[in-house]
């Protein structure tokens, strides 16, 4: 069953920790609280196997070794002061801050696979943790995902750089489309980016519309001031209201008039990735 939902998980750091959990002896670290910067939000997590390896990313790797080190020595979960404020002073965290993480040798195995489940069908998942933790609860959002609908240089580049990032991307070619038609078997949830990336914009429309119609948190389309202007135009004559219209980033992406398909493609995945970073506060 695991390896199934594994499959159905983009392993990433906020999931890759808690998959590992599910299995016995694995424990889990869990980040709850900060003082001063880090590099992680509170709540990150890492797992620890029982041949001391790790799954997931806490900091640099020496963090990694010593938890690893301390939780062999644990049977109930227990709070170490990592860093600033630690007792243990051989150890300090090369931010300079302090850390307060939940060392649990035998985390909640069903309630483990019961948020894993939730990923994998895409809904919100929460993870309690024991009670001697500040943070009463580990709180997850579905992996970001991407529908790309588009064509030439521009989606292939995009491809590229999402697999490389290891981002899951779900590709709509011009040749699997139809003109005039909505796209088969794509409804974007409220963890999905939409991203149009057409030359050839008559082909935008009924994409649009379907896009629109979903609960996608970003929906995007390649184009500059004119074509953003007919394209409003256009998707109002057909009755889209102007709010609707308004969630359409036009142009896309973070760096200006882009001039070659790498670029953008690199700036169209960092907007993404920006929206989809503030999801998490409405986990």
């Amino acid at each position: 069953m695991l390896a199934e939902l594994a499959q159905d998980l983009v392993p990433g750091e906020d999931h890759e920790a808690l998959l590992a959990a599910c299995e016995a002896g694995v424990g889990l670290c869990t980040i709850v609280g900060i003082d001063g910067s880090f590099s992680r939000r509170l709540g990150a997590q890492l797992a620890v196997l029982p041949d001391g390896s790790t799954r997931g990313s806490l900091a640099d790797g020496c963090l990694e070794a010593q938890l690893a080190a301390d939780i062999r020595s644990l049977e109930h979960p227990t709070i170490i002061r990592y860093g600033r404020g630690s007792p243990k002073i051989d150890f300090r965290l090369p931010c300079g801050g302090g850390l307060d993480i939940l060392l649990d040798p035998e985390p909640d195995r069903t309630a483990c696979r019961r948020a894993t489940k939730a990923l994998a069908d895409r809904e919100p998942a929460k993870l309690p943790l024991p009670d001697i933790s500040p943070v009463p609860e580990r709180r997850y959002i579905p992996a970001l995902r991407i529908a790309a609908l588009g064509e030439g240089p521009e989606l292939a580049a995009l491809e590229a750089l999402a697999a490389a990032v290891r981002i899951d991307l779900v590709s709509y070619s011009k040749d699997s489309l139809t003109l005039g038609q909505p796209a088969k078997a794509c409804q974007p949830d409220r963890w999905t980016a939409a991203l149009l990336l057409f030359h050839d914009h008559e082909w935008e429309l009924p994409l649009l519309e379907q896009a629109l119609a979903s609960d996608a948190f970003y929906i995007g389309a390649q184009g500059g001031e004119n074509a953003r202007i007919q394209r409003t135009l256009a998707l109002a004559e057909r009755g889209i209201a102007e709010e609707q219209i308004a969630r359409i980033r036009s142009p896309i992406g973070l760096i200006p008039s882009c001039k070659t398909p790498q670029t953008l493609a690199l700036s169209a995945l960092a907007e993404i990735v920006g929206h989809y970073e503030r999801l998490h506060a409405t986990a």
